[in-house]
């Protein structure tokens, strides 16, 4: 790396570079323009198409047109959808325009959406659109520069960034396990244990959540897995290997009744404090996912299960039976950096401040997660350009909590001498506790009423602290809504 770079800048008509026209770029490039900052944005196609692309529209979308759930109470992507439109998101202003029916989703219309997107972009005379591959980091005649280039990195601007990061940083695959809200697991049943009672880096001893299963309930679980449905790769998935032998547990499975129990769920090593014997036929292991202690990955468990499916199966996981999911398992292409090691709190790179990343490349799954990353992008890079406080959101907030989780709240397993990071949705299990309320009417709440609560009590505190974060008195958030 080149450590005679020069130092940025704070003249405001020197333009920052954008590298990558998808959500998080255009959004990025809007924030930056909307505070009188120049935009050089940078877009391969349709110079080089992908193979999941169609047009040279800015802003396409490639595997979906629903933004997802839209409510701000109690779905976490929704209460993400309201911070963004009251920070003036294009991405969500667009999204809005351009909606069709889907119920209490938000659903667009795909080509009026990236129409939108694309006119809005190119109409703004701060911004600059060059049609041009970028292959080096960062561009040439860029002091400032942000990488949005999403999960369909080219090869040589993925080679760039490998160089600048450390080979082992960038990831090509994703092989994600199911992860599960921790107070939803049934703690009568499991216990914590590491195997042999063998502390880790930073470790107790006792650092998984064991679920044990008998003879009975393993063989109902094994032939679930062989007999059940599964999604298939993409076209340009599709000679992509399985990555660092990270194979399926249906695939597992299915080489035998036994595989599965001397892999990810052997028994051995462990003893549940409640039945000491007989031993435990299998065992199921889960992880701490974050440091807040709310989520736990189940260990092992990447799986290309569709998602109904998932949820039936790993329900029939004594300890599990009535788990909520954070987000369930999965295997695709995809390109991310090892953000919580590379990135500060602002997504600039730790060894080159100049340059930030945003949308999926620093590890979020989701087209409103990848717009939100861009937005804060852009609006950090426009503070530093212009000399004023980068101030990042507060972590109680959808957005901040993300970003929190992103560049440090996940913990991931140590492998290799590093630690393991993986995508994910935005989700209450990010978020800071709360208390919530614990009765209603003089009635206890209990499940779903309880969870219900706890999320409303979530997204209240998370809306004032956004408009707080963003300067917004009550009656200017009540319009922006």
């Amino acid at each position: 790396m080149n450590t005679d770079a020069p130092k940025t800048s704070s003249d405001p008509r020197r333009p920052v570079h954008i590298v990558g026209g998808g959500l998080a770029g255009c959004e990025a490039a809007w924030q930056l323009a909307r505070r009188g900052v120049p935009v050089v944005l940078h877009e391969m196609r349709p110079v080089r198409m992908t193979d999941a692309h169609h047009t040279d529209r800015l802003a396409e979308l490639v595997c979906s047109n629903s933004f997802r759930s839209d409510d701000a109470e109690t779905n976490a992507v929704g209460l993400l959808h309201a911070e963004l439109r009251l920070a003036e998101s294009l991405v969500m202003a667009a999204a809005d325009r351009n909606q069709v029916p889907a119920g209490g989703a938000l659903a667009v219309d795909r080509e009026g959406f990236a129409a939108a997107v694309t006119a809005a972009i190119e109409a703004e005379p701060l911004v600059t659109i060059r049609r041009e591959e970028v292959t080096e980091l960062p561009p040439e005649d860029a002091d400032l520069a942000i990488v949005a280039t999403g999960p369909l990195t080219s090869g040589a601007l993925a080679r760039a960034i490998s160089a600048l990061t450390g080979t082992d940083q960038l990831a090509f695959f994703d092989a994600i396990a199911p992860i599960v809200h921790r107070d939803t697991i049934d703690f009568d049943t499991v216990w914590f244990q590491s195997r042999y009672d063998k502390a880790g880096p930073g470790g107790t001893g006792a650092d998984y959540l064991n679920c044990p299963m008998d003879r009975e309930t393993y063989d109902a679980f094994i032939a679930a897995l062989v007999s059940a449905e599964v999604t298939s790769f993409k076209e340009w998935e599709a000679s992509t290997p399985y990555f660092d032998g990270c194979l399926p547990i249906e695939e597992m499975a299915a080489r035998g009744p036994e595989t599965l129990r001397h892999g990810p769920m052997k028994p051995f090593g462990l003893t549940n404090p409640r039945m000491p014997q007989p031993k435990p036929y299998a065992v199921v292991q889960l992880r701490q996912d974050n440091a807040l202690g709310t989520l736990f990955n189940i260990v092992g468990f990447q799986t290309k299960l569709k998602y109904a499916e998932q949820v039936r199966i790993f329900r029939m996981i004594p300890g599990l039976e009535k788990a909520e999911f954070a987000r369930l398992g999965g295997l695709h292409r995809n390109t991310f950096l090892n953000s919580p090691a590379l990135l500060d709190g602002t997504l600039a790179l730790k060894a080159d401040g100049r340059i930030r990343f945003a949308g999926q490349i620093t590890g979020c799954e989701g087209y409103v997660e990848s717009a939100a990353m861009g937005l804060l992008a852009g609006r950090f890079a426009a503070a530093e350009r212009l000399g004023q406080p980068v101030s990042p959101p507060p972590a109680t907030t959808a957005i901040g909590a993300l970003l929190a989780h992103i560049t440090g709240g996940h913990l991931g397993a140590e492998e290799g001498g590093r630690r393991t990071f993986q995508p994910m949705n935005v989700n209450f299990g990010l978020f800071p506790p709360i208390e919530a309320p614990t009765s209603e009417g003089g009635v206890r709440l209990r499940g779903t009423a309880k969870s219900v609560a706890r999320k409303r009590a979530m997204s209240a505190r998370a809306l004032v602290d956004a408009r707080a974060w963003l300067g917004l008195g009550e009656t200017a958030a009540a319009a922006a809504e």
